[in-house]
Parts: structure tokens; C-alpha cells; sequence
């Protein structure tokens, strides 16, 4: 009987050297090797998904071995690991290339041992291409963009990339030599946090061909584009509101987790809200974002979309904080186009009650130059109720 297969880091070099782990990562898809939990350059393993011991029974099989372990705090903290099998990561892939039109070369500007940037890489492996990948030290700037994009639009194409909100709207705020890169791209994947609708109109009227995402390291990275499933991906939406995905995309479970709830049935329960708009899915927001004011129930993605469309807004996070009176109390951080001249707070207020319930109007706003972000692109809600503290 063979041994277990064990669990090893994986060292993912920031920015340009992102592509030095497409050995490692070949040989995981290959099941050549043992399974790889990727972790940034100069960052320790998460000990809690044990780096060096072995998958446990049910995490791993010999037709399917289990290729990376993908470890994510999601909206709790909690770090788990993500079990995702070489076939996951291959059917998101080819599924992504069905859906676009066809393998290309890929551009990578995102921190690759997140699900979205490392699977990047497997599409490039797949495609047989040769990615590129963006200098990022000192953060994401839209010169450094273009320069990398040179090098993958030198290829015959398609060309794609795949990139978060923020740094869209970095790329369409300049407004140089980025977007004009960025406008030569076949499709550019969008995903990781909402997106606002008014940056995405933005993009759009610049002429860049943005393909909005959803999905999560339990689904090999996305899985819907611009609101239709892909290829074998199926959704469903309870009586609550709450979406669960299933597919050939699905990871195997969590890290010593057997039988997690969250997988039962093949399906896993995403903790989002959604609803269908025609035959398109939308989403709403996290359920455990919804925030319960004096007996009201408010989600708060609606009325970032609401605030975002504002002129002088550039970015919104809009949450829940503990209030003596109301129970929770809706605030909102926004992040003004101009910092030396932000919007009205009451014209906020007064856009929000015009257009949705009286309680969905922010008791408190505060303006910041940015958003404090966790993962690869999500607000941090830990690091903003601490601006509404007191």
C-alpha cells in the first residue's frame, strides 16, 4: 500500500518571479510529488493545516491526487485549507479558455499564492504559454502594468489577464499608458470583491473587455462569469437566498475537516446571497454581512452600489457596528474620488433613502484615502469598524 502523500509549502515569489514555481506547480497537477500549499515569499505556513504531514483519509486519491492546499481565512479568520484536486484545477481552466475563446497568453499583476493568481499560472500551463508577470514591489502601479503588458501583447494572441477591482480602478483612474495596455487585452478577468457598478461602466466605456467573476478557493477560483456558470457548473438558490456551486471546479473539503457541512451532497454552500436576474446570477453580499438594524434587515452590497453611483465616490464599504439603540447600525466608509473634496454625507444619506428603505441610510460615514484590503482585494471589515469604534 503506498504511503500517504504529504503536504509541502510552496514558496511563491511576489511580482515578476511569480513564474519560478511553474515546475512545483506542473508536477502537483501531474500528481508528481506532494501535495503544495502555496504561501508568499517571507510569510510562514499556516501550522494549523500541518505543512510536512500527511493528507489525511478522504483527502486525497490516487486517480485524483489532491494538487494544492489552499489555505484561506474567508470572512471568519479562521484559517482553513482548501483541498483541490488536479482535476478541479484543470476543468477551471479549460472551462475559463472554452469561455473566453480559446488558450492564450497570460498577464498575472496578483499575489500568486491566492486561488485567483496561481491559477493564472495553470492556465498558462495548460495553454502551454508562457506567463508574465507584474512588478508589484511597493504595490500596483499602472507604468509597471504596461510594461509587463508589452511583453505578453507581443505574442500572437488571445491575451488575458485577470486583476481585482482595485486595481482596475487604478488602471482607469490614471488613465495612461496602463489602460491603453489594458485595452488591448482579449478579456480581462475581474474578481476577488464586488465590483462597483460604476467602475465596471467606467471600464467598459474606456473600451476595456472586463469579465465580471465569482467564485472562492472552494471552486477553483471563479466559476461564473459575467453571471452564467461555467461549462458544468451548476447553481442553486434556497428559500433563504443563499447560493450553493457544484461542478467539476468543487475542491475536494477542508484540511481536517471530514465531511465538512459545507460540502454535503456535493454541493458547497457559499454563505452568499444571490438571486437570479433573467438567466444571469447576481450576488448580494455575504449572508453573515447582513446587517440587522432596529429589527430591519439590510444587505449591504445594495447600497455600496447605490453610493458608488454618486458622483465623487470612488469606493464604498458599508457595514454593520454594534449600536445601543438599534442593535447594529449601518455606516459606510467611502473613499472619495478627490480627498480634498469628498461628497456631502447628507447627500449620501439623502441618495440611499430615495432609492432604498429608510434603515438602509448610514447613521455614520467617514471618508479615507483607501480602503484597508485582506486577501486579494477584499475590504477588511475587522480594520474599518475600528475607524467607527467609540
Amino acid at each position: 500500500m503506498p504511503s500517504p502523500r504529504v503536504i509541502e509549502p510552496l514558496v511563491v515569489p511576489a511580482g515578476r518571479r511569480a513564474p519560478e514555481v511553474l515546475p512545483a506547480l506542473r508536477k502537483a497537477l501531474d500528481g508528481d510529488g506532494p501535495a503544495l500549499l502555496p504561501v508568499a515569499e517571507g510569510s510562514e505556513p499556516v501550522r494549523a493545516l500541518g505543512p510536512g504531514a500527511a493528507l489525511g483519509p478522504g483527502e486525497d486519491t490516487a486517480g485524483d491526487p489532491t494538487a494544492l492546499v489552499i489555505a484561506t481565512s474567508g470572512s471568519t479568520g479562521v484559517p482553513k485549507g482548501v483541498l483541490l484536486p488536479a482535476s478541479a484545477l484543470r476543468a477551471s481552466a479549460e472551462a475559463t479558455h472554452l469561455r473566453l475563446g480559446g488558450p492564450g497568453h497570460w498577464l498575472l499583476p496578483m499575489p500568486a499564492h491566492h486561488i485567483a493568481g496561481i491559477q493564472v499560472l495553470v492556465r498558462a500551463l495548460l495553454a502551454g504559454t508562457t506567463p508574465v508577470a507584474v512588478d508589484t514591489a511597493g504595490g500596483f502601479r499602472p507604468d509597471r502594468f504596461a510594461d509587463a503588458a508589452a511583453e505578453t501583447l507581443a505574442n500572437d494572441g488571445p491575451h488575458y489577464t485577470s486583476m481585482v477591482p482595485t486595481q482596475l480602478s487604478r488602471l482607469v483612474n490614471d488613465g495612461g499608458q496602463g489602460l491603453a495596455a489594458l485595452r488591448r487585452f482579449d478579456a480581462v478577468l475581474l474578481g476577488g470583491a464586488a465590483t462597483p457598478p460604476a467602475l465596471l461602466r467606467r471600464a467598459l466605456d474606456a473600451g476595456v473587455r472586463v469579465v465580471p467573476t465569482y467564485g472562492m478557493s472552494e471552486t477553483a477560483g471563479g466559476c461564473v462569469y459575467d453571471g452564467v456558470p461555467l461549462d458544468g457548473v451548476r447553481v442553486h438558490i434556497d428559500a433563504g437566498g443563499v447560493v450553493s456551486l457544484a461542478g467539476p471546479t468543487l475542491a475536494r473539503g477542508y484540511r481536517g475537516v471530514p465531511g465538512s457541512p459545507a460540502f454535503a451532497g456535493g454541493w458547497f454552500r457559499t454563505g452568499d446571497l444571490g438571486r437570479w436576474a433573467g438567466d444571469r446570477l447576481e450576488i448580494l453580499g455575504r449572508a453573515d454581512d447582513v446587517i440587522i438594524t432596529g429589527g430591519v434587515n439590510v444587505a449591504p452590497t445594495p447600497i455600496e452600489r447605490i453610493l458608488t453611483e454618486h458622483e465623487g465616490v470612488r469606493e464604498v464599504c458599508v457595514l454593520g457596528v454594534e449600536d445601543p439603540e438599534w442593535g447594529q447600525a449601518v455606516v459606510a466608509a467611502v473613499v472619495p474620488s478627490d480627498p480634498a473634496c469628498p461628497p456631502s454625507a447628507e447627500a449620501l444619506r439623502a441618495a440611499v433613502r430615495e432609492r432604498a428603505q429608510p434603515a438602509a441610510a448610514p447613521k455614520n460615514i467617514v471618508f479615507l484615502p483607501e480602503l484597508p484590503l485582506r486577501g486579494p482585494g477584499k475590504p477588511d471589515r475587522t480594520a474599518l469598524r475600528q475607524h467607527f469604534a467609540g
